[in-house]
């Protein structure tokens, strides 16, 4: 059976891919900060709890020693995220505003947590036969959407969120090279309706959580150092 992580699956679309991947025959444990929320969205799902905060180092090694005893990983998804940047919909921190303390913020959990997280279940998905990587991405990370006018991306003016999404997006291409057998790609879910944007995205968790739940279970012959969405492929 495939044993499947996923960070940030408490609530909004790792709930929903946990749900989906489930149904599917996987192994789910839903990574949560908040052990308490984790362990009542594992209970209501039918999947295994691990507490897991992406911005620390002792929480990770322990979800990896926990996942181990239990007879290891074969997909990890990297969906925890913040947004920082969107406190609410009528106070935004545009690039006049911007500081290094919101940017480093917003790496931490998006980039630096995704490094931590994939570094350290590297030993895990090594032994794996079929070992799938799927980092949770965005649209707005898209340099050629962001420089082509008329686009959605384009007429978006903040800074920290996408930047740490485009870092995302090179952190895939470089593990995909560095590591050939498996499939590991980054995928844009869509703006869906999840507490990330206070609920006011365009489609619904079972809309976004589609090209999530496609990636984690790309075969042995599946792409990999791709950027996806629901549609097809992305320009980087």
């Amino acid at each position: 059976m495939t044993a499947t992580l996923i960070t940030g699956a408490n609530k909004g679309l790792g709930f929903e891919t946990a749900r989906r991947l489930i149904a599917a025959g996987h192994t789910v444990y839903v990574g949560s900060r908040d052990a308490e929320r984790g362990r009542r969205a594992a209970e209501q799902l039918g999947a295994r709890v691990v507490q897991l905060d992406v911005t620390d180092d002792a929480s990770v090694a322990a979800a990896v020693k926990a996942i181990e005893a239990d007879g290891g990983l074969d997909v990890l998804v990297n969906n925890a995220g913040i947004a920082p940047e969107w406190r609410d919909t009528n106070d935004v921190i545009g690039a006049a505003d911007l500081t290094v303390g919101l940017m480093r913020q917003t790496f931490e959990t998006n980039v630096f947590g995704t490094v931590r997280v994939l570094r350290a279940f590297l030993p895990l998905l090594r032994r794996s036969t079929a070992a799938v990587v799927v980092n949770v991405s965005s649209a707005l990370a898209s340099l050629t959407r962001a420089t082509t006018p008329g686009t959605r991306q384009y007429a978006y003016t903040l800074v920290a969120y996408p930047a740490s999404k485009t870092a995302v997006n090179m952190i895939t291409v470089q593990y995909a090279k560095a590591f050939p057998n498996m499939r590991i790609n980054a995928v844009e879910p869509g703006f869906t309706q999840t507490d990330l944007n206070g609920n006011t995205g365009l489609q619904t968790v079972e809309q976004g959580a589609e090209i999530i739940v496609r990636m984690a279970q790309a075969g042995t012959d599946g792409p990999t150092g791709g950027y996806f969405d629901a549609e097809g492929t992305l320009p980087w």
